[in-house]
């Protein structure tokens, strides 16, 4: 809540940190940006860890997208139509775990 009206620049100084818990606590932290349907920074933190080999931070981005496709599915959509096909799987299967079970599994598929 505290970065509603602030400046984000906290959040890339934690991402670009080489420490695993600096960089989960700048994608979690967006999850208050997101019930606010502010979803700048959750996506451009989720392209930053796209390539990402922990599987913590695979699943933290993932549940962000997932928790942002809750409120715009047509934005995460986009964004996973872009990028499924490198991201993780970890990530994709926890972005996509609201999805319709066929929605999911032609997800999978790419």
């Amino acid at each position: 809540e505290y970065l509603k009206d602030k400046p984000r620049d906290v959040l890339y100084r934690l991402a670009g940190n080489e420490l695993l818990w600096d960089q989960r606590i700048a994608v979690v932290s967006t999850y208050a940006l997101i019930k606010n349907d502010d979803f700048i920074d959750i996506l451009a933190l989720s392209e930053h860890f796209l390539y990402t080999r922990h599987d913590l931070m695979q699943k933290a981005v993932g549940w962000m997208l997932r928790e942002m496709g809750k409120r715009n599915k047509d934005l995460l959509v986009q964004f996973l139509e872009k990028h499924c096909k490198v991201m993780p799987r970890t990530m994709l299967r926890y972005a996509i775990e609201k999805f319709p079970e066929e929605e999911r599994k032609e997800f999978m598929k790419r």
